[in-house]
């Protein structure tokens, strides 16, 4: 299990309290330094859609614009986000199973992953 994390988030730091209660000890990698690659994006993508991959409330979104991450189309999109780990919506979760969250919704992880 890989966990896309950025040490400076709150969500992030609740999402690992929150596996670490569980016994779950999943990869830790830095997002900032290494964004999701293109093909976890785009299995996030297939997965969640287009629109749950995106942080809306970071800086490096505000930079570019709502309408210029609207008129991407969903390469140029995943482009973005594999070259910008702060557009990535975070934590970004991916399971040994292949499955993947983005942000944390304790309701949602304990579905997943029980």
């Amino acid at each position: 299990m890989k966990l896309y994390s950025y040490a400076s988030c709150s969500t992030c730091r609740k999402a690992i309290a929150w596996l670490k209660e569980r016994g779950i000890t999943p990869t830790p990698i830095d997002i900032t330094n290494t964004p999701p690659s293109v093909e976890e994006l785009q299995q996030g993508q297939a997965q969640l859609g287009r629109k749950r991959l995106f942080n809306t409330s970071g800086q490096s979104y505000r930079a570019l614009g709502s309408a210029a991450v609207q008129a991407m189309d969903d390469d140029q999109a995943i482009a973005a986000l594999a070259a910008d780990g702060k557009l990535v919506k975070r934590p970004f979760l991916i399971t040994d199973a292949g499955q993947v969250m983005t942000g944390f919704k304790p309701e949602e992880w304990e579905a997943l992953l029980g």
